[in-house]
Order: C-alpha cells, then sequence, then structure tokens
C-alpha cells in the first residue's frame, strides 16, 4: 500500500503559497481527518479509489484541534472529518464548511495498558496511584476532553506525566513503555492490539465522542469533496469503520 498521509506543514506551506497558477487536480481529494482515523480513513480512502478508477485520496492525520487550525487559517482542503462536534464548530463558525456537517462514526476511551496489564489496572480509580504513569491527550483536543468527562464522571482526579497532542501520540507512549496506561479511544487500543491490551470501564459511556464530516467551502475539489462524504456515510464506508471498533451515529 502506498504513503497517504501529507505533512501537516506541507498543507500550511501550500496555503501560503496561494494558487501556483494552475489548476487543481480533479481526481484528487484531500481529506484533513483526527488521527484516531489513521487506519480505518486508509482502509477507506483504497476502497473508494476502488470504485473509481482514476480517483486518488490524499490524507493529512493529526489531532482535530490542529487541523481545524491549519483549515481556519486556509489550508488548501476538501474534506474535514472531527472526533468531536466541538472542534467542528471552530471550522463552520469561520465559514469553512460547505454545509451542515454530518456525523458518521461515533467512539468511547478505554485504558490502554501494555500487553499483559503488569500494574493489574482495571477501573479509572487505579490511575490515580501514586507510582501509576498516566498519559492523556492534551484538554484542548477531543480525546483529552472525553478523558476529563469520564474520569469526573468516575470521581477521579488523574495527574498525568505527559499530555499529548492527539490519540496516536498517547497511545505510543504505552507501545514504547514510557507510561503504564493511557486513555485513548476503543478503534486506536483495537489497532494496536499486539503491542498493547484495552480495559473497558462504564464510565466511558458517558464520553462518547460523536465524529462529524464537512465538505469545505472553496474546495479545490468540490465535486470529490461530495462524493468523498457520500462514500464516508455510505453502507461500504459505515462496514469498514464497523469493522475498526466505530460505533454507528
Amino acid at each position: 500500500m502506498r504513503a497517504r498521509a501529507l505533512l501537516a506543514a506541507a498543507v500550511l506551506l501550500a496555503a501560503g503559497c496561494g494558487d501556483a497558477g494552475g489548476a487543481a487536480d480533479a481526481n484528487v481529494v484531500t481529506v484533513l481527518a483526527a488521527s484516531s482515523l489513521t487506519e480505518s480513513f486508509t482502509r477507506l480512502g483504497d476502497a473508494y479509489e476502488r470504485d473509481r478508477p482514476g480517483a486518488e485520496v490524499r490524507f493529512s492525520f493529526g489531532g482535530s484541534s490542529g487541523l481545524a487550525q491549519q483549515i481556519v487559517s486556509g489550508a488548501p482542503a476538501d474534506v474535514f472529518a472531527a472526533a468531536s462536534p466541538a472542534t467542528m464548530k471552530t471550522v463552520t463558525d469561520a465559514g469553512r464548511g460547505a454545509g451542515p456537517p454530518a456525523v458518521f462514526a461515533r467512539n468511547q476511551l478505554v485504558i490502554a495498558v501494555p500487553k499483559g496489564n503488569p500494574r493489574r489496572i482495571t477501573t479509572p480509580a487505579a490511575l490515580a496511584g501514586r507510582d501509576v504513569k498516566v498519559a492523556l491527550c492534551a484538554a484542548q483536543v477531543p480525546c483529552g476532553s472525553a478523558a476529563a468527562t469520564a474520569l469526573a464522571a468516575a470521581g477521579v482526579e488523574v495527574t498525568p506525566v505527559t499530555q499529548e497532542q492527539d490519540v496516536k501520540a498517547a497511545l505510543a507512549k504505552v507501545k514504547l513503555g514510557e507510561v503504564d496506561a493511557a486513555l485513548v479511544y476503543r478503534t486506536d487500543a483495537r489497532s494496536a492490539a499486539a503491542e498493547v491490551d484495552a480495559v473497558e470501564f462504564a464510565g466511558s459511556a458517558r464520553a462518547v465522542n460523536d465524529y462529524p464530516v464537512v465538505a469545505l467551502t472553496d474546495a479545490p475539489n468540490p465535486d470529490g469533496a461530495a462524493a468523498f462524504v457520500a462514500f464516508v456515510r455510505g453502507p461500504a464506508g459505515q462496514q469498514i469503520l464497523a469493522d475498526a471498533g466505530f460505533q454507528r451515529p
């Protein structure tokens, strides 16, 4: 499979350079998407291209809040898929949504721990242990906001040793053995099942994130943007997302 991810810096550079005088490639759809969508959207992009010979989907994955700021600053893109309605609101309030966003999936948190769960962490309360090292997402990104909600619902105060800018970075701390646990999305823990275990907890149901998607105004490829959004929301896209562990909207 060829590499898909566009560097965010490259997207911003393109925004700063403006139109170099050439028309946008009508076969290319540029999608900015939350990092928790990396695996599922990569598969979804492959399926989209198989259904449309000649089409190409290019992704830039990252923290939703950072991507939203790039879009507001004028980064050229066709589609934005966020991990929370609050993050999407940043884009739509700036007039960058070509229409109302549509929720296409839902996700909730688990506690990711190293294989075998050596610290025997089974509840959020265990994350407050004196010697337990925990990674959380930063408060301004959707996984961080969801973690704060879930921990508050459990009546637990956790002092993380690190706060990361997206869920993949928080999960990486567990995979590298730098922390004992991290609050991450169920889908991310599933994608890393060979390296981490996922501990489900009841309070996560109080912090389920809706994932909205929207075609963007001034999209270089508006027809492709509309087609990709329709594919995400259609039967094939929904099945790919369900297979990755996302809940249906």
